[in-house]
């Protein structure tokens, strides 16, 4: 059982930066596997990225690769997604998801996480 609160989401120009927390609840942060993910009105859920449990295993979708970057915080209970080089087409609601399914060191599918974040707001201007 984990509850997940997201922030740092903006307005940003394109090519700027941003930096994503997600807090988590709990004492056993350590356990979960996390990721992000974004979703557009309209437009199916998206992965962007995720990280083992300990932070030494990370996978990202192609389109942001080299420009992303997902760590943990596991004293903190805190995951984190720093974002570079914003692109238009980054726009969309963020969400952090935690999985404590076991079978595998990191999840890219939706369908794997059990709790999700309410999301927030990242808007690229071109």
């Amino acid at each position: 059982q984990v509850q997940l609160v997201e922030s740092g989401g903006g307005l940003v120009q394109a090519g700027g930066s941003l930096r994503l927390s997600c807090a988590a609840s709990g004492r056993t942060f350590s356990r979960y596997i996390m990721g992000w993910f974004r979703q557009t009105p309209g437009k199916a859920r998206e992965f962007v990225a995720t990280i083992s449990r300990t932070g030494g295993r990370t996978e990202y979708v192609d389109s942001v690769k080299g420009r992303f970057t997902i760590s943990r915080d596991n004293a903190g209970n805190t995951v984190y997604l720093q974002m570079n080089s914003l692109k238009p087409e980054d726009t969309s609601s963020y969400y952090c998801a935690a999985s404590g399914r076991g079978s595998s060191v990191y999840y890219t599918g939706d369908y794997m996480y059990d709790y999700w974040g309410q999301g927030t707001q990242v808007t690229v201007s071109s």
